[in-house]
């Protein structure tokens, strides 16, 4: 016997159907219960999920500083209370005792690294952007005028709003960076 599988849809749809109305079986609408922390004083706070580009909404629950709970928001119009399964995770990543809570440096030729103080990473990080602006920066090209380096990118990601990836650009552009990405694209 020979079925297209147009035929199987129809005929499947059909004794489906039939099987239900035969039986009375229709379905059942409940309210999905509400769901209280155990843990009471707990703030909790809205934030976009860091991971990848579509920005799902979650909730997340934090208390004496550290995070306790992370939902998705029902509210959020991308997701609606859903989440994946790295969403889900990201409780993971705020509570885990791997977690760098310093600076780690290892100097050039060094196998040991080093405490260091964010005064410190911050002041070396700016130097250094400056020194690789500076050696890799082109004012002109074919005798225009192009005002670009090319030894520097920037790497937008999923975690920053609308005004956050505003002034990320225009720092970037200011700076003369080219590059400009999302975590998304890649």
């Amino acid at each position: 016997m020979n079925h297209s599988r147009r035929q199987f849809l129809k005929r499947s749809t059909t004794g489906i159907a039939s099987g239900i109305g035969l039986f009375g079986l229709t379905p059942r609408v409940e309210a999905v219960p509400s769901l209280e922390l155990k843990t009471s004083k707990a703030k909790e706070s809205t934030t976009i999920c860091p991971y990848c580009g579509v920005g799902c909404g979650q909730i997340v629950s934090v208390k004496s500083g550290k995070v306790i709970n992370v939902e998705g928001d029902p509210d959020h119009p991308i997701n609606e209370g859903g989440t994946c399964s790295k969403g889900s995770a990201l409780f993971q990543i705020a509570n885990n005792e791997r977690r760098l809570g310093k600076v780690r440096y290892r100097a050039p030729g060094s196998s040991q690294w080093e405490d260091k103080d964010w005064d410190w990473a911050v002041k070396q990080i700016a130097a250094r952007v400056k020194k690789t602006r500076d050696e890799t920066f082109i004012k002109q090209e074919k005798g225009k005028v192009v005002n670009r380096t090319d030894g520097i990118a920037c790497l937008g990601g999923a975690a920053l709003d609308n005004e956050e990836c505003y002034l990320l650009s225009k720092l970037a552009r200011a700076m003369g960076l080219t590059y400009l990405e999302h975590q998304a694209r890649i």
